[in-house]
């Protein structure tokens, strides 16, 4: 079957949620600010170039019923009720009640390190800044599950364009928020918090790679990350960071939490590949959320042919 990228597909809420937001910037920032905007501009940067709240759990509306390989979406009372979120709670059923009253506005991101225009920028301002689009996206767990997701966002590499990395910029850093009042798993000394990931600077200029504000056309709640989340689809979960308060450009290697944690069993780039096993269970397969289904699974979770070429150099029994 033809594949249709996910980036093509706009349900018609998302579009109206879009223009509300854009018109009320235009009353308070005015006009010029929107009209600066090229959404669909292809953005270079160091030779990279990028390619182009509910309030219960009833079942939104999502653009199609099914990934572009025909699996179904996975439901939104499944996706908003198991979590991992360890700021929160070990215990993926337990996370979405514990965190139904976290603040996530205001919330603003810092976006810094080497870049010729480093800036600080509230979630609102990235909306309207930059269009919203419903991706449908598979998300592999470590863990050997996965889901089917109708995540709302805009890639990344719009947001590095805008601040333009420096020459010498090479990784991207991202970090967590560490709030122990709001977060009661952060007042564990298990972890060392605050949580952080992190990409190369290829791998974020990506266009698979989304910075998302939402899914099944809502607001991201608490529970998935919100306000503002990464989601890189052909990496274990785990990679793609929740509720950013700051984006650095760098020239070394991040350390992640998980790397700091356990660097014998998580490796920076924790590509999907069902060739290569954590240390202590299979990844040849997994199991289906909201199904009784498990599935083989798929090299980069079936976006090889995307992504492939950032390591093509690289021994991949060694992701790890």
């Amino acid at each position: 079957m033809n594949k249709i990228p996910s980036s093509e597909i706009t349900p018609e809420k998302v579009y109206s949620r879009r223009n509300f937001l854009k018109k009320a910037a235009m009353v308070t920032a005015g006009a010029g600010f929107l009209a600066a905007c090229q959404p669909n501009a292809a953005a270079v940067i160091n030779g990279i170039t990028a390619t182009a709240p509910a309030s219960d759990a009833t079942q939104p509306a999502a653009s199609a019923a099914t990934d572009e390989l025909g699996r179904n979406l996975t439901s939104f009372k499944d996706i908003t009720s198991y979590n991992n979120y360890y700021e929160f709670s070990l215990g993926k059923e337990e996370v979405a009640r514990l965190a139904k009253d976290f603040k996530t506005n205001p919330w603003s991101v810092e976006v810094s390190g080497l870049v010729n225009n480093p800036g600080t920028y509230d979630v609102d301002q990235l909306i309207t800044k930059f269009d919203e689009e419903e991706r449908i996206y598979r998300m592999r767990c470590v863990e050997a599950w996965s889901m089917v997701i109708p995540w709302l966002g805009f890639p990344l590499s719009k947001l590095l364009a805008e601040v333009e990395p420096t020459s010498e910029a090479k990784y991207v850093r991202f970090v967590t928020l560490l709030d122990k009042d709001q977060m009661p798993g952060a007042r564990s000394d298990m972890f060392p918090w605050p949580y952080i990931e992190g990409l190369r600077l290829d791998e974020a200029m990506n266009d698979l790679t989304l910075l998302s504000t939402g899914l099944y056309g809502k607001q991201l709640l608490p529970q998935n990350g919100a306000p503002l989340r990464v989601v890189v689809p052909w990496k274990y979960g785990f990679k793609s960071i929740k509720s950013i308060v700051k984006i650095e450009l760098v020239k070394d290697m991040p350390i992640s939490l998980w790397m700091n944690v356990a660097p014998h069993e998580y490796g920076f780039y924790a590509n999907v590949n069902p060739n290569v096993n954590h240390p202590r269970w299979s990844q040849a397969s997994e199991r289906v959320i909201g199904s009784n289904a498990r599935v083989d699974t798929l090299l980069f979770n079936g976006y090889e042919e995307e992504v492939a070429h950032l390591y093509k150099d690289m021994d991949l029994s060694l992701w790890y």
